[in-house]
């Protein structure tokens, strides 16, 4: 300061100077101070939100301040370029106020041109910047009378003396302007804001935010406001009210995160580098915070250069009082300042994330919507969610990274440099240990990089094997293969947890590598000290310490950092290997060229596509196309060509009016997760006139009177609550509604029963549609007719093309009467299906919408849950070992302050002086020997107890952390065998009402948790929670007078935490709620690609989900904020600490009453108490919220319904089936689904089972496979009550041939034979039989892959491949449901056939859709309402004039 200010040593900072303020204090206080607060507040209103529209003048009074700060820079620079030309004596405190001045007074001018075009405009803007004007102006006085009094002492000698006295005279009238700039603000007319008749600039009233009634976050508040978080105290009331339920109840965005992702669009797209975009979008504003960061973590340093400064003068008698007094104050404005820099720094960088994961998550959504669909055959649906997922978090949370890739070494090295400066070479002892431990690091870190890759490897493998169970628990139960399956996830999270395991202990080792570190560091950087023969002050010890505690930071954070970095790398490289595909190119895939005939619709000419297979097309036009031939024969993938999801590999494509879309219907329709109502507008205006036509035309008004919420009736997942014959007329109503000129209808009617078949075709394909161009590819042979044009393809070729009867007299026609009994519809089964699903759905339809969030505090329940989790021994022993740690930690940090106490009595006692051993010697020749035999011994003594203490230190840490590690690993164990074991025998009502995701949501991230997330932070926590028991002993001991302000502080602190832990836990639950929407939607996009591009929708998706993600986006911004809400009121606690601890030592210095040891190591604790206390709270709101996924688990694995397992018993073999007034009720209040059913079917007897929608025929089903338990009666199977037999063993008694083919992303033989009980030779010959032999030799035999969900199969193949699978079952009982709607006629009787041979001795019920295949049962059993009607032989039925069943055969040839 003495030579800042040239002043004398004695006294450097002199308040008074020759009767008026000294310069020192007036440039430094009153100039550079003020100036600076000027520009910090100023930038807080640089900032402000524009207006968009600025339809009104400015007034006066804006310009003339705009002026005035502008001007007044000038001065500044002036006054500085005078002053170096002067080279006065205190230039440099002269520079450092001129700087300040140009600075602030350049910032201020900036936040004044900024609300000139903000809400201010027609104010007079924040009533705090006249205050701040009027901050300099004692700076101002002083100065003048300063010039004044020099001028007349000295004369006119110095002319520029003269040019400084008017340049600051100007100064001060520019003040003036200003204020009188703001008093009168000198408002213009307002005559143009009315004109809107002239140009209409803007409307009339400006609207601030498009969603009404919900305050925007943080925009337009005072600075205040914005650096307390004032804004958000609202919210954390509503919070603590339990007011948060809702995603709307939540803030809006500030409009800066509200900016729409523009991402690499255009042309250039292939060479665009996603880094190199997010660097141009958000670099310079994301380097500019890197300043932040910089001042904040050279502040850091201050504290404990200053605490050294404190303790040195604690030890000086007699020292003076201000020198305390500066140090005190020095703690308190270094760790304030340093407080709210990091604050500011953590909350902007938090934004800048949100922002950039707002375009990434957009632009890879984009990019599906736009890549073509060979190149996303590459990735699978799960690996592209990834993308968006998992990769984006890692790439957003480099953002928090990377300023720590360069502030950790410049921590480290800054930190060297000051321990150098306190403690000379001997820190080089320390230093050496802690170099060596970072090879050790980087081998660490490389092990637990590879180990994580294997583990999420593993754990891909395990979510996809999970998604595949789910959607095919029905096979799974009814084929009994939950064992099988549950065998095969163990194998594979075997494998994952063996990685997590080798993770968990290289974490282990690098937790107490560095837990160990600063106490190996800093004993042996004293014992080098004290062995160079220096002597230890209390000053010196607690400078060290605290440095040491710096150093240990970078060092340990580094690694992570690195690893953190490096998984940004690879997840960045990942996601652009997928934006670098190939788009789809539609303008060079059509041809432009119009064809010769211009009625022509849709002409290939020679042209040959490859998805796995390639096609040589004619020409194709007309109205009405037909395209037919047997399964696989390239049907589908005809359509897929022209809609142009195929590679074209030669030849020409022309497509009229592509331009507005297709009308699309695929074969397995997709169905969104909304209404049937939503399902069917898509998007589109509703025009009630044309929807009830729709409605009429694809025969859906009866379904839509059965469901409970008629068209508003929610549909699950993929349309889980509807029949498959519901499904595909939903799909096609959408189409039809959509109203394009082209139509590709891809077997509408496989689905649906003979009437059905004839009113979709009559209404709806030559009906509603008849203007359009059709093509309709299907199995329905008695359709062909009504069409202009028939194509018959065979093996991706078309090989006829012509009129109807040219092209039928190729197919072999069936016979009259299986034409003609074509009856009840697949969709019979499917609606009653639905009635067996959709009316107990009414109760859950809104829980089915809204997946359930907890609310309110974790319950006891869940912490105990995990405990057991744990085991009880194993969280005892580190509960124990984290004591111990703890205690020894502070044992030894005490015993070092005892010693150096130790030290300064004996040494003032002896009279000699403290600072060197070797001065003894010399000092006192008398008693030398003694004294520095003792010494030494002494030395020894102390070194020897500290050394130990250190040690059990650190074996305490090792037990510690290996403990931990493996209760982690048990509960990671525990917790997924009883989830898994829970969902796999829970009931089919259960899957039914349950979306899919909200279960594999539990697998995915909640077990991650479990393994990864929940163990880090609760280590955290718990040693969070005894350092800080430890610190508030050792403080209170060291100093007990800090217990009174610890007291209300402590009680502060307990309320500021609660109400910040109340709003925190719910908006972290709205986080995750609103989470799921965004990735289901981007699912749910990915399974419906082809047809949300075809229709030419894609445009509405990308809005859909930017709707999505902005919903998240303002959860994940509250949260963020409340956050350092939290952060900085905690901060503010830790700075009260420090200063009163320091300003309590000064005050007991005085009275004369102090142990400098004691306050040192109170104080060097106090330094890290603010990290200390925000690390509290965090890791406690964080491990609470990963116990969110203990909660989440524990849901399913104790509150789900179980299906019985009773015992086991021996089971006789006949296949007699009765049923004794079976009463079965879905869900209490709905209608009996069966009433009272009572028959006998006989051993060996084949049974057909028919009746209308919603007669009860699959309840039949459902009841003898136990899928539903009875309410009433019973069910007997060679007399055996089912109910008391084994689940599993019933269902491997019985087979199934289900209605939907499921097949697993596994071989051939696995789907066939998953226990692989079966010889190959029995498997081939199976797959012969169901005329399989040669598609499965095509694709490469028993061990080839069938692709996701059977991909690589057609439809019909998947069928044919389920019967296959029952063919092998040695069940004396099979139950059809009637599975071969999507099989051509010819390859149907042939399978009959297959049946009646195989099946020949065993009890055989089909449930048929098709009258034809059940004419040659035994009997046949036609249901109504749930009753039996009539139970006969079909001879006998045909000859009775008032059956049901013979009404329901000539309703089908009738039709036909």
């Amino acid at each position: 300061i003495e030579q800042l200010c040239h002043t004398n040593v004695d006294s450097p900072f002199p308040v008074w100077q020759n009767g008026t303020i000294s310069p020192c204090v007036n440039q430094l206080l009153l100039g550079s101070l003020s100036h600076a607060v000027i520009a910090i507040t100023s930038a807080c209103y640089i900032s402000v939100p524009r207006l968009t529209h600025i339809a009104s003048s400015l007034p006066i009074g804006w310009g003339f301040r705009a002026a005035s700060t502008l001007l007044m820079a000038l001065m500044f620079i002036g006054d500085l370029v005078l002053v170096f030309e002067l080279q006065a004596p205190g230039i440099y405190l002269n520079v450092l106020a001129d700087g300040c001045g140009v600075l602030a007074w350049l910032v201020h001018f900036g936040a004044v041109l900024a609300l000139q075009r903000s809400m201010y405009r027609r104010t007079r803007g924040p009533a705090l910047f006249p205050v701040l004007l009027i901050l300099p102006i004692p700076n101002l006085a002083f100065i003048l009378t300063a010039y004044v009094q020099e001028i007349n002492h000295l004369g006119v000698l110095q002319p520029l003396q003269v040019v400084r006295l008017a340049l600051t005279v100007t100064r001060a009238a520019l003040v003036l302007v200003y204020i009188l700039g703001y008093i009168f603000p000198c408002y213009r007319t307002q005559r143009d804001l009315l004109s809107c008749n002239a140009e209409d600039t803007a409307p009339l009233i400006v609207t601030f935010e498009p969603d009404g009634g919900v305050t925007v976050a943080e925009d337009g508040c005072s600075w205040l406001s914005r650096l307390l978080y004032l804004w958000l105290n609202p919210l954390l009331r509503r919070g603590k009210r339990g007011e948060l339920e809702k995603p709307c109840d939540v803030f809006q965005l500030p409009h800066r995160l509200r900016t729409k992702a523009r991402m690499c669009e255009g042309g250039t797209q292939r060479d665009v580098k996603l880094l190199q975009v997010l660097h141009k979008a958000f670099g310079l504003r994301y380097y500019l915070l890197g300043v932040l960061k910089l001042v904040a973590s050279m502040l850091a340093f201050a504290g404990p250069l200053l605490l050294g400064g404190l303790v040195g003068f604690m030890e000086t008698e007699g020292a003076p009082l201000s020198k305390g007094v500066w140090c005190a104050v020095g703690l308190f404005a270094s760790t304030f300042l340093a407080a709210v820099l990091r604050n500011v720094f953590v909350y902007e960088v938090s934004k800048v994330a949100l922002e950039a994961r707002v375009a990434v998550i957009s632009t890879i959504y984009s990019k599906a919507l736009k890549v073509s669909a060979s190149a996303l055959a590459r990735f699978n649906m799960g690996e592209v969610v990834n993308f968006m997922s998992t990769d984006t978090d890692r790439v957003v949370n480099f953002f928090n990274s990377f300023h720590e890739v360069w502030s950790l070494p410049f921590q480290f090295v800054l930190a060297l440099y000051l321990l150098y400066l306190q403690v000379g070479v001997a820190f080089l002892g320390g230093v050496a240990v802690a170099v060596l431990l970072v090879p050790l690091n980087k081998v660490l870190a490389s092990r637990i990089l590879e180990n994580n890759k294997h583990m999420l490897l593993h754990k891909d493998g395990r979510v996809k094997l999970m998604t595949e169970i789910l959607f095919g628990i029905r096979v799974l139960k009814y084929y009994n293969w939950e064992e099988h399956f549950t065998q095969k996830i163990a194998e594979t999270r075997k494998k994952e947890l063996h990685h997590l395991k080798l993770l968990k202990y290289l974490d282990a080792v690098c937790v107490y590598t560095w837990a160990a570190l600063p106490v190996v560091i800093s004993i042996l950087t004293f014992i080098t000290y004290v062995l160079l023969g220096n002597n230890l002050t209390a000053a010196k010890v607690f400078s060290t310490l605290a440095l040491v505690g710096m150093l240990i930071l970078p060092l340990n954070a580094f690694p992570w950092v690195l690893n953190g970095t490096l998984e940004a790398k690879v997840s960045l490289d990942r996601i652009q290997r997928f934006l670098t595909l190939q788009d789809q190119d539609l303008t060079v895939y059509y041809s432009q060229v119009c064809p010769e005939d211009p009625l022509s619709a849709v002409e290939m000419d020679q042209a040959s596509f490859s998805w796995k297979q390639s096609e040589e097309d004619d020409s194709i036009s007309g109205s009405l196309v037909a395209v037919v031939g047997k399964v696989g024969c390239g049907k589908s993938s005809l359509l897929a060509a022209i809609t142009g999801e195929l590679t074209r590999s030669g030849g020409e494509v022309f497509v009229g009016g592509r331009e507005q879309g297709f009308g699309l219907a695929v074969q397995e329709p997709w169905i969104q997760h909304a209404t049937v109502q939503d399902n069917i507008l898509f998007g589109r205006d509703f025009d009630s006139t044309f929807y009830q036509a729709v409605i009429e035309a694809c025969a859906l008004a009866d379904d839509l009177n059965i469901l409970p919420g008629g068209d508003q009736t929610e549909v699950g997942e993929n349309g889980v609550t509807l029949s498959g014959g519901q499904k595909s007329r939903l799909a096609l109503a959408r189409a039809v509604y959509m109203d394009k000129e082209i139509y590709l209808l891809d077997d509408p009617l496989a689905a649906v029963d003979a009437d059905v078949a004839h009113h979709l075709m009559e209404k709806c394909i030559l009906g509603i549609l008849k203007n359009k161009t059709r093509i309709l590819c299907t199995h329905r042979i008695e359709f062909v007719d009504k069409a202009d044009v028939v194509v018959l393809m065979d093996n991706g070729m078309i090989v006829k093309t012509g009129t109807p009867n040219e092209v039928l007299s190729l197919v072999k026609a069936p016979k009259d009467c299986k034409n003609n009994s074509n009856a009840k519809e697949k969709d019979a089964i499917g609606r009653e299906e639905e009635e067996a699903n959709e009316p107990e759905l009414v109760a859950e339809l809104k829980m089915f919408g809204e997946e359930q969030k907890q609310m309110g505090k974790l319950s006891w329940a869940v912490y105990c849950s995990y405990w057991r989790a744990v085991g009880g021994c194993i969280a005892v022993a580190v509960l124990l070992s984290l004591f111990l740690m703890q205690a020894s930690k502070n044992v030894s940090d005490w015993w070092l302050s005892h010693w150096i106490s130790h030290l300064k009595d004996n040494t003032t006692e002896l009279i000699i002086s403290i600072y060197s051993i070797t001065l003894i010697r010399f000092h006192a020749p008398d008693r030398g020997s003694e004294t520095s035999g003792n010494v030494s011994s002494e030395l020894k003594f102390y070194m020897t107890v500290y050394g130990s203490l250190a040690a059990t230190n650190t074996i305490f840490t090792a037990a510690r952390a290996f403990l931990f590690a493996y209760g982690a690993i048990c509960a990671a164990t525990v917790v997924h065998k009883r989830l898994l074991s829970s969902v796999l025998k829970a009931t089919m009502t259960f899957f039914d009402t349950t979306p899919l995701g909200r279960i594999l949501n539990r697998f995915s991230s909640d077990i991650y948790s479990v393994d990864d997330s929940l163990p880090f932070v609760l280590n955290i926590l718990l040693a969070n929670v005894f350092g800080l028991l430890g610190m508030l002993l050792v403080m209170s001991y060291g100093l007990p007078w800090v217990l009174v302000p610890l007291l209300p502080l402590g009680v502060l602190y307990y309320q500021t935490q609660c109400f910040y832990r109340h709003s925190s836990r719910e908006l972290k639950r709205l986080c995750s709620l609103t989470l799921s929407p965004v990735y289901s939607h981007f699912s749910e996009t990915l399974s419906g690609l082809s047809t949300v591009r075809a229709s030419g929708h894609t445009s509405r998706f990308e809005e859909e989900n930017e709707r999505r993600l902005e919903q998240n986006q303002r959860c994940l911004f509250s949260s963020n904020a409340a956050m350092q809400w939290l952060d900085i009121r905690l901060q503010m606690i830790g700075v009260t600490v420090v200063t009163g601890i320091s300003l309590i030592a000064v005050i007991q210095h005085q009275l004369k009453s102090i142990d400098p040891g004691l306050v040192g190591l109170s104080l060097s604790y106090a330094l890290s108490i603010t990290n200390l206390l925000s690390g509290l709270i965090f890791s406690f709101a964080q491990t609470e919220m990963q116990l969110v996924s203990i909660e989440r688990t524990e849901e399913y694995s104790t509150n789900i319904p179980q299906e019985p397992q009773e015992v086991l018993e021996s089971w006789p073999e006949k296949g007699r089936v009765e049923f004794v007034g079976a009463v079965l009720v879905y869900r209490p209040g709905l209608p009996n689904a069966l009433d009272g059913v009572s028959l006998e079917v006989l051993p060996g007897e084949r049974v057909g089972i028919v009746g209308r929608t919603g007669s009860g025929k699959s309840s039949l089903f459902l009841a003898v496979f136990r899928m539903v338990e009875l309410n009433q009666g019973q069910i007997l199977l060679d007399g055996v009550d089912i109910s008391s037999v084994r689940l599993s063993n019933l269902r491997s008694r019985l087979a199934i041939i289900p209605q939907d083919p499921f097949l697993f992303s596994s071989t051939v033989r696995e789907n066939l034979d998953p226990h692989g009980r079966h010889p190959d030779f029995r498997l081939l010959d199976a797959l012969e039989q169901c005329h399989l032999g040669d598609v499965v030799q095509r694709i490469g035999g028993l061990d080839s892959e069938v692709g996701e969900r059977g991909k690589s199969l057609s439809v019909g193949q998947r069928q044919l491949l389920c019967l296959a699978r029952a063919l092998l079952t040695e069940a004396n009982i099979l139950c059809i449901d009637e599975a071969t709607a999507s099989v051509d006629h010819k390859t149907d009787m042939l399978l009959q056939k297959t049946i009646r041979e195989k099946f020949k001795d065993k009890t055989v019920l089909t449930i048929a859709h098709r009258l034809n295949t059940i004419m040659d049962s035994d009997r046949v059993l036609v249901m109504h309402a749930g009753k039996v009607v009539e139970f006969d032989s079909p001879a006998a039925l045909c000859q009775r004039e008032d059956s049901v069943f013979q009404k329901l055969l000539r309703g089908g040839e009738d039709r036909v």
